[in-house]
This record gives C-alpha cells, sequence and structure tokens, in this order.
C-alpha cells in the first residue's frame, strides 16, 4: 500500500500515483467533519439535562426514555432519507440543509415548555444527526486517496467525541456555574435550557462553512455533470488527472439505470447482497453494545451509583478526553493494519470490560433507595467503563463509520447507506429507550447482555466482514 509522500506541505500522492492537494483535501475534510461535532454535541447535550427535564415535566422513567431517545427515531429517518436525497440533490445540499435542522432543535428544544414540544424538536434535531451521519463520511470517501481514505475518514468519529464532550464540558460548566442543572442562569431561565441553545454557535458554524466546499464529484458524474466533476478532481489531484478519474467513476456507474433499492437485491437470486448484510452488522452492533449508554445516561448512571452530580460531569469529561485519545490512535492504525482487525480487536476488549461493568454492578446494594458500589468495586467500575469506551473508539466507534462510507459499490452506496443507517439508529433508540426501565429492573442484566452483544460481534465480524483497506471506492464489490 503506498504511503502519503513528503513532495511538499500541500502535496502528497495517491495509491496510484497521483499527486494529491492536500491543503484542498484537509479543508474540505474539516468542513465535513463539523457535521461529526454536531452529531456528537446533539447527540450527548442530553446527558446532564435529565434532572432539568424531570424536574420540568414530571417524567416517569418511561418519559424519560422517550425525551432522551427521541432523537433516535428522527436520526433513524434523517439517515434513512439521506442516502436517497444525496443521490438525487447532492451531498453538500442535504448537509446544509441538516445544518439548519441543528439551529432549529437547538433553539426549540431549549425554549420547550412540554415534553410533547420537547420530543418535536428533539426529532427535528434527529433528522439533521441522521443525515450528517451517513453523508459526512461518504462525502469525505469520495473526495479522498484511497491509500489515507481511512485516517481522513476516522477524523470524523474524532470529532463526533469532540462533539460529545464540548457538550459535556459546557454542560459541566454551566452546571457548575449555574449551581446545578436546575438553578437558574442568565435570563433567569435554568441552565438546562441553556445547555441546549448553546449548540447553535457550532450549527451557524457547520451551515456557513459548508457554503465553502465543492460537491461530491462522484454524485456530479452521476448526474452527468462530467466538466464540473473533472475541474473539483483536478484540483484535488492535479490537472492531469481529473479527466481519467471521471472516466474511472463513470465505468462503475451502471449506465443502464439510476440508483434505486433494487440494487440491494441480487439481480440472480433476488435476495439480499452479502455486503449489505455486513453493513447491517456494523450499524446494528456497535449499538448493541451499549455505548450510547455511557454518552446519554453517564451522569444519571453515575449518580445512581454514589457519585455526585459534579462528579458525575466530572468523569463524562474524563470518558470524552479518552475516547479522542482512543480515536487518535485508530486513525494512526486504520490504514496500517486494517478495518477488520481493529473491529476484532475492540469486540474482544469490550466483552471483556463489559462483563467486569457486569459483575461490578451485581453486587451493588441499595441505600436509601440509591444503587450504592461498596469499597473497591466503584473504582473497578470506573475503570472497567473507560477502559470499555477507549475499546470502543479505537475500533467500532471510527471503523464502522469508516466502512459504511466506503464498503458499498457506486450503484448502490446510497441505496445500502440509507438501509444501514436506519438500522443503525433504530437499534440506538431501542437500546437508548429501553435503559432507564432495564435499569430499573437489573443493571447487571442490562450490561450483561451488551458484554454477550459484543461476544457475538466478534464472530459475526471474522465470518462477514471483508478487508477494505486501501481500495478504489469504484473496486468495491457487492
Amino acid at each position: 500500500m503506498a504511503s502519503v509522500s513528503s513532495a511538499g506541505p500541500s502535496a502528497g500522492m495517491s495509491a496510484d500515483g497521483a499527486k494529491v492537494n492536500m491543503a484542498f483535501v484537509a479543508a474540505i475534510v474539516a468542513v465535513a467533519t463539523i457535521g461529526g461535532f454536531m452529531f456528537g454535541y446533539d447527540s450527548g447535550v442530553i446527558n446532564g439535562t435529565q434532572e432539568g427535564l424531570n424536574s420540568a415535566f414530571n417524567l416517569t422513567e418511561f418519559g424519560t426514555g422517550l425525551n432522551v431517545a427521541a432523537i433516535l427515531i428522527g436520526c433513524a429517518i434523517g439517515a434513512f432519507a439521506a442516502g436517497r436525497l444525496a443521490d438525487v440533490w447532492g451531498r453538500r445540499t442535504v448537509m446544509i440543509i441538516s445544518a439548519l435542522l441543528f439551529v432549529i432543535s437547538a433553539l426549540g428544544t431549549g425554549a420547550a415548555h412540554t415534553s410533547t414540544i420537547f420530543v418535536i424538536f428533539r426529532l427535528i434535531g434527529g433528522l439533521g444527526v441522521g443525515a450528517a451521519s451517513v453523508l459526512c463520511p461518504v462525502y469525505i470517501s469520495e473526495v479522498t486517496p484511497a491509500n489515507i481514505r481511512g485516517r481522513l475518514s476516522s477524523v470524523q468519529q474524532i470529532m463526533i467525541i469532540t462533539g460529545l464532550t464540548g457538550a459535556f464540558v459546557a454542560n459541566y460548566v454551566l452546571a457548575h456555574t449555574a449551581g446545578s442543572s436546575t438553578a437558574d442562569f442568565w435570563l433567569g431561565l435554568p441552565a438546562w435550557r441553556w445547555m441546549f441553545w448553546m449548540q447553535v454557535i457550532p450549527a451557524g458554524v457547520f451551515f456557513f462553512a459548508l457554503l465553502t466546499i465543492p460537491e461530491s464529484p462522484r454524485y456530479l458524474v452521476a448526474k452527468g455533470k462530467d466538466a464540473q466533476a473533472e475541474a473539483i478532481l483536478s484540483r484535488l489531484f492535479g490537472p492531469g488527472t481529473g479527466a481519467a478519474k471521471v472516466a474511472e467513476i463513470r465505468a462503475s456507474l451502471s449506465a443502464d439505470h439510476k440508483p434505486k433499492f433494487s440494487d440491494l437485491l441480487d439481480p440472480v437470486t433476488r435476495k439480499i447482497r452479502p455486503i449489505l448484510w455486513a453493513g447491517l452488522v456494523l450499524a446494528i452492533f456497535q449499538q448493541f453494545v451499549g455505548i450510547n449508554i455511557v454518552f446519554y445516561y453517564g451522569s444519571v448512571l453515575w449518580q445512581s451509583v454514589g457519585f455526585t452530580e459534579d462528579d458525575s460531569l466530572k468523569i463524562n469529561i474524563l470518558s470524552g478526553a479518552l475516547s479522542i485519545l482512543a480515536c487518535l490512535a485508530a486513525i494512526a492504525l486504520i490504514d496500517r493494519i486494517g478495518r477488520k482487525p481493529l473491529l476484532l480487536i475492540g469486540s474482544a476488549g469490550m466483552a471483556v470490560t463489559l462483563g467486569i461493568l457486569t459483575w461490578c454492578f451485581s453486587t451493588a446494594t441499595t441505600v436509601n433507595g440509591a444503587l450504592h458500589l461498596d469499597g473497591s468495586v466503584g473504582p473497578i467500575a470506573l475503570v472497567a467503563a473507560n477502559l470499555y469506551v477507549i475499546f470502543f473508539n479505537l475500533s467500532w466507534g471510527p471503523v464502522m463509520w469508516v466502512m459504511l462510507g466506503e464498503m458499498f459499490p457506486n450503484q448502490m452506496r446510497g441505496s445500502a447507506l440509507a438501509v444501514a443507517g436506519f438500522a443503525q439508529w433504530i437499534a440506538n433508540f431501542a437500546i437508548s429507550f429501553s435503559f432507564p426501565a432495564m435499569a430499573k429492573l437489573s443493571l447487571s442484566a442490562t450490561y450483561g447482555f451488551y458484554a454477550a452483544s459484543a461476544v457475538v460481534s466478534f464472530f459475526l465480524v471474522q465470518k462477514l466482514i471483508h478487508e477494505t483497506r486501501g481500495k478504489e471506492l469504484e473496486a468495491m464489490e457487492g
């Protein structure tokens, strides 16, 4: 596999020897990954606001689950629609729409005075998160050279975790300054409302930054706009390579029909293509291992086993920082050892650490109606939880998004992303919505399920997942 050369600060070499304008590539990737930041921020802001939501809306466990998980229904719809809409309107246009949805959601959730209104605006935000979750990785994969695509696509996961951590930091600062998440802050309004309103700032940055980047050249070729695509590809890879790249892309597209959902079926057997099953396994099991319980319910979880609200919010920040470091390690490894080995390492590591958490929570006692971890069990649970987060963000966190953005053939990429993205968010909803009720019944059994899912994911990866390291998108097979 070719590596990036040191031809200059703004240029490198792709795997086929083409000169790459790395400054332009880096600028495009930087803008696109703001979508990942918004994905993380909008998902993570709920962590730390639940006491305020419960107080304002008088929520039951069912109500808490619905308010937290409502965004995920919007995510499923947004992810399902985005892939197809991106084939019609373009990747960039749909990402711009998602940025506007982030702004609307931030304003509405912060101002909501009933649970119903809150859920509606969280659904709107979910549409934006779902669209960004599938389009930002695929956009990056479509404008970057194959030999560094994994590293650049992995930046998306770093930005997701940075967004989550940004939300955790903002929530902590607001709650700490006000005294608690429910205490009054600016304009006499409680701090938890400002936690949602803070999102307007990065959402606005995302919107205006998107206006500065070009459309995906692969989308332009699919729409017959070869001249525009050639101009972008020439700027990316040098003036002598644009036409050849356009020809490669066009050769990979079926000339007889436009992309449609029937492309997901084998033309002979009419059964779902194996590559889609592989994508569904990645999408669903990334959620079945329970990672978003840490990101959505971390504050509540740690308070439930004896930590204060202030300490719980600090633990969230620690988990976010460790996640970023793990993602940096993934970037260093993904184009060296490949996608599949990282997935296997992650599955094994998560199975062990989740097993330890299952044991820890099985020892919990009830003190004054609240769970409590005795003696050294609390620190053990804290260490295991953060090791679990590290293993996830070294593997399944970034690798799933990288592979969904690159593993499908050009002809079926939009449709396959729609289905895989929808499945990912439905799985996320099922896990997040069920957690409050499941945890009330048995926190150890809940984590036992996540541990079992990690074990199963190891064997599914061995059987179904094929390595995509270093392959051009036009070489992907269904």
